[in-house]
């Protein structure tokens, strides 16, 4: 079967069922119904009494030189998306993907599903104090389209056509109604004033903010080491259902730490009020001090309902010393998880199996169902038998850091793929290249991961040097694709979609500063995720990701590592958040400070 024939039929499997009312409504679920009702009040994670008032300040390892996050050039710094530029609706996060009303009232989706009308909030200001127009989210989506980053520019060359409809609606058309998402991607698009950039001024790296309509504005930059919001009194939506109990300190401050090290103990002293944990060694013996013990510093554990992403060792498959599956799958086959997990990180972390890890969206342990099967069977190679059936499991080893029947298994995927051991040095066997690499690195705190795995290749021949560099450079280099390995997360959400086009896709992979940093060029993963954002129905969408899932595993495109159970999340006590935690975990823009 053609891959035509495929994207048809997917095409008539999802359009039957559609029996779209097209209607404005004020909220919107890519699955199922909003979880809330027109009238709700505040969502049940926010608490609406929490006072106003105080700072928080977080800490940020490296630098930034760049305070426009929505184009490529130069590490943006961070919170201006989360903080000052409000998108047309707001996510709910207790909810997989539904969007309320924000800068839009409204959403419209047409029934055929090929354009979707927006009608902005009458009341929606700028932080200037001038209104939110039409003209504002056409130039917005221009903007994003022509210059923005990858993923914007990737997700909107479906739309075909902007347009102003009346005084206050913009009207999107697609090229076709397949993509179920589209819409609600185009939901949270990011808008700012048309009137105080410039096409030229956008797209350069800049440190003056884009005028937009968020609850905070930013108030001092110190370039590259921190960066300061002041929460705006008169902010347009603070009245807004989905606003309630939210934004409550007057003002965010973000400080930028060279090392892990100096930022931790910058917590310790109270100079940061909150982290986010990601070490299990300090987790288990770092937090034992004074302030601990008496109650100052809190450690606590936040459940999340999300899944675990993917965070691995990545190959640049780019690189000819990658190309061969053979060959990654007997680096994949050396990475000691038992041991590291031992002796780096207290037996705390948990071995990642799927890119959807930690959800029912993950393939692993299950059979793929029918839905699957029939979304793979024109990609006959493209999923190994083992993967299909959910029996595939990663190589487990005795824990000892020398494990034999790995390094024979691994030994044997090498030879097999033409490498042989020459005076004591893996080498290809035609033309004498040493399986030699680089692991990029931007953090001292991963040296020690990053080091023990290139121990565990050298009894192999393999040679793996690791190399640390600043941000600044680490960035560039990412978004050149110049590098042989790195480390990286992806993190995942219950309702995967366009995203996925910017890790993914044969579209993205030379495209400079996507995150298909594996270089992936498969048209079975192009197709799953076609059928994804087509799917029509949660129990397909289901079927499409685990079919994504069994894809990725099978092309051996990383050294998937571990993730941890739960947050942890150590605060000095003097923050409080709300008792309910929401599906996303807990979500510092719903805390509040108990003294000003």
């Amino acid at each position: 079967m053609s891959f035509g024939k495929f994207s048809l039929i997917v095409l008539l499997l999802v359009t039957c069922g559609w029996s779209v009312n097209a209607e404005p409504v004020r909220a919107i679920a890519l699955h199922g119904k909003p979880l809330f009702a027109d009238d709700f009040t505040a969502f049940p994670y926010a608490n609406p009494t929490a006072p106003k008032g105080g700072s928080l300040t977080l800490g940020v390892l490296g630098s930034y030189e760049n305070v426009n996050p929505l184009i490529v050039g130069g590490t943006p710094a961070s919170g201006i998306r989360e903080f000052v530029i409000e998108g047309l609706m707001a996510r709910s996060l207790d909810e997989p993907f539904t969007l309320y009303g924000l800068l839009a009232e409204t959403i419209d989706i047409a029934d055929d599903r090929k354009s979707v009308t927006f009608t902005l909030n009458p009341a929606a200001r700028f932080s200037d104090r001038t209104p939110v127009t039409p003209d504002d989210v056409i130039t917005s989506f221009e903007l994003l389209k022509e210059k923005g980053r990858p993923n914007h520019r990737t997700y909107f060359a479906k739309v075909t056509k902007a347009e102003k409809i009346g005084d206050r609606g913009v009207r999107f058309t697609f090229e076709d109604g397949t993509d179920r998402e589209l819409p609600l991607i185009l939901g949270v698009m990011p808008v700012f004033a048309v009137h105080a950039t410039t096409p030229e001024k956008f797209a350069s790296a800049s440190m003056t903010p884009l005028v937009a309509s968020g609850p905070y504005t930013v108030s001092k930059i110190d370039a590259g080491r921190s960066i300061i919001y002041k929460r705006d009194p008169d902010y347009w939506g603070k009245d807004l259902a989905v606003n309630r109990g939210r934004f409550n300190f007057d003002e965010i401050r973000f400080d930028y730490y060279r090392d892990a090290s100096s930022m931790f103990e910058a917590f310790k002293a109270g100079n940061i009020d909150l982290r986010l944990e990601e070490d299990p060694g300090r987790w288990a013996t770092g937090y034992d001090i004074p302030s601990v013990r008496d109650g100052r510093i809190i450690k606590a554990e936040f459940d999340i309902g999300l899944p675990a992403g993917m965070t691995a060792l990545v190959f640049n498959t780019r690189r000819p010393i990658f190309a061969d599956p053979r060959v990654r799958r007997a680096l994949m086959t050396l990475f000691d998880f038992e041991w590291c997990n031992r002796t780096l990180y207290n037996g705390l972390y948990k071995r990642t199996e799927s890119y959807f890890e930690r959800s029912y969206l993950a393939s692993t342990g299950r059979p793929a169902d029918a839905y699957e099967r029939a979304l793979l069977a024109p990609f006959p190679d493209a999923v190994r038998p083992e993967i299909l059936e959910g029996t595939y499991r990663f190589p487990t080893s005795d824990g000892s850091g020398q494990d034999r029947p790995n390094q024979k298994a691994a030994f044997a995927l090498l030879k097999e793929a033409g490498m042989v051991l020459k005076g004591g040095r893996m080498v290809n066997g035609k033309t004498g290249e040493p399986l030699t690499f680089e692991i990029l690195a931007n953090s001292n705190a991963q040296e020690a991961l990053l080091l023990s795995y290139a121990r565990s290749l050298a009894p192999l021949g393999i040679v793996a040097r690791v190399r640390v560099v600043d941000s600044a450079q680490y960035q560039g280099r990412l978004t050149d694709f110049d590098y042989d390995m790195i480390q990286n997360t992806w993190p995942s959400s219950l309702s995967p979609g366009n995203e996925q086009l910017f890790r993914w896709s044969a579209k993205t992979a030379d495209s400079k500063g996507s995150f298909n940093f594996a270089g992936v060029k498969n048209p079975a993963a192009d197709a799953m995720i076609d059928a994804m954002l087509a799917a029509n129905g949660e129990t397909d969408f289901i079927s499409s990701v685990r079919a994504l899932d069994r894809v990725l595993l099978s092309g051996d495109y990383v050294v998937p590592l571990f993730y941890t159970p739960r947050q942890w999340v150590p605060y000095w006590a003097r923050l409080k958040h709300p008792d309910k935690t929401p599906l996303f975990g807990y979500s510092v823009d719903t805390w509040w400070s108990e003294t000003k």
